[in-house]
């Protein structure tokens, strides 16, 4: 078993009482609702990163104005393939962004295949991955050291 560490950046985009989400497909195609964000590319700025992933994933363009903070998962027996298990570290920064262009549309040949704009009320009745749960509670309360 190995060790894997992913670093990605995520955005956090909230506008009217609703919150920018895109659906993610696992491995075992389960969708779940997540932010809209991914993996750095080796070199790249997170900042960049942001803008590259929710660009990717919704069709917009957006800037970081905030880092709301960064969440740390691991996940020790992370299933790999061929029945292997890795020890999986996930650092995740979140950034609060703002459209500033483009238009709403799904990813193709992605890890997710929608995109929408979720009313805040609804969320909790989502099928949703935990990140969500944790940035909006950054994003509400905006604690001073991010976590």
């Amino acid at each position: 078993m190995g060790n894997v560490l992913r670093v990605a950046a995520y955005g956090v985009c909230v506008d009217d009482d609703r919150v920018l989400l895109a659906r993610w497909v696992d491995r075992e195609g389960v969708r779940r609702w997540t932010l809209p964000g991914g993996g750095m590319d080796h070199g790249e700025d997170p900042y960049d990163t942001v803008i590259r992933e929710v660009a990717e994933e919704t069709g917009y363009e957006v800037v970081p104005r905030v880092l709301l903070g960064v969440h740390s998962h691991r996940n020790p027996r992370d299933p790999r393939p061929l029945g292997r298990y890795a020890d999986f570290h996930a650092l995740r920064l979140l950034y609060c962004v703002e459209v500033t262009g483009g238009s709403l549309r799904n990813e193709t040949d992605g890890s997710t295949d929608l995109a929408a704009w979720i009313p805040l009320a609804e969320v909790p009745d989502l099928v949703r991955v935990g990140l969500v749960d944790h940035a909006l509670g950054l994003w509400r309360e905006r604690p001073p050291v991010g976590r």
